[in-house]
Order: structure tokens, then sequence, then C-alpha cells
């Protein structure tokens, strides 16, 4: 659940947001413009519930999601089990990556920016050991891996398609696969 303050901001946007998509509404707007003008609203409050600071990086409000993250994350470490961690906002990767850092935790990362000998430098790495955590752009983690070292997957935020986050689950789900897999969403 958001806390107060996330909720009270994620509230002030929406209301923003309502506001500036009625008063643009008189505009000799076409249908196309302002879709996408809805689109773009819609994209900075789903940005708000992964982390207030991917609206507006001077809020100075934590992010529920990430200290759930940390918690489950913990857990799942102390039990000895490997985990792919999917996000579409490679910048929400980031505060990922800091919370990581900051517990020493090794991990891999990739995201659509990573080159093609790095990638698979990354996955090798992962299935012999080298990091508990896999950092993954959905879009960069959607097909083509084979992750079988893991046997959890944490989805921090939902995609417009749910067939897209159930391939990039199955990247554990593969041939070789000996455990179950758990996934978080």
């Amino acid at each position: 659940e958001p806390s107060m303050e996330e909720t009270a901001f994620y509230e002030a946007l929406r209301r923003k947001a309502v506001k500036s998509l009625a008063t643009k509404m008189n505009n000799d707007e076409s249908a196309g413009e302002r879709s996408l003008r809805i689109l773009a609203e819609i994209m900075k409050l789903r940005r708000a519930c992964c982390h207030p600071q991917l609206v507006d990086a001077k809020v100075p409000i934590a992010s529920s999601k990430l200290a759930q993250f940390g918690e489950t994350l913990a857990e799942i470490l102390a039990n000895d089990h490997k985990v792919l961690v999917f996000s579409q906002f490679v910048d929400h990767l980031a505060y990922l990556r800091q919370h990581l850092n900051k517990e020493q935790i090794p991990y891999q990362y990739l995201d659509g920016q990573t080159p093609a000998k790095k990638r698979q430098q990354a996955v090798d790495a992962f299935q012999c050991g080298d990091g508990e955590v896999f950092l993954i752009s959905l879009r960069a983690g959607g097909t083509g891996l084979n992750l079988t070292a893991a046997d959890y997957v944490i989805h921090m935020d939902p995609w417009w398609n749910p067939a897209v986050e159930d391939q990039a689950s199955d990247r554990a789900h593969r041939i070789g696969q000996r455990r179950p897999v758990t996934v978080y969403r």
C-alpha cells in the first residue's frame, strides 16, 4: 500500500492531469493529439506509483514499493533463491540498483541499451552464479533469454499487455528448470 504522502502526491497529480485535460479540451486538438496527452498523463501516474521521484526528483517522498521490494528480496535471498526483477521503466531500475548497491547484493543488469555481447555475458554470468538478482527492463527481457538459475520473478510494475509479462516470467520457466518458479506482481 502507498504511504499517506504517496497517496496525497498521487491524488494531486491525478487532479492536475484531469484539470489539464479538461482545460485543453476546448482547443482545436485532433483526437490523436488528445489521446497522446491522455496517455502521457496516465504514464505519469503509473510512474508515480513506482516511485514518486520518477515524476519529480525533488519530492522527498520515499517509495513504499521500493521498501516492499527490499523486504521481499531480503526474505527470498535469505532462503538461497535467485530472482529476476522486471520493470518497464529503466529509471525505476536505477532506484533498484541503488538499493542493491547499498545492501551490497550482487546482481546483473540488462536493458535495451545493453549491447548484444554484454547481454550474453550478463546472462552467462547469472546462470553460472555471479549475482543473486538480475535486473531487466521488461522490453529487453521479454524474449530470447534463458535464466533458469532464478526461481523467483518480481514484476515491479504492470505492463500494458499481460502476455508480455508472462513472456518475461517465462525466462525462468525453461527446459532445465528444476524448481518451482514463484512470480510476484
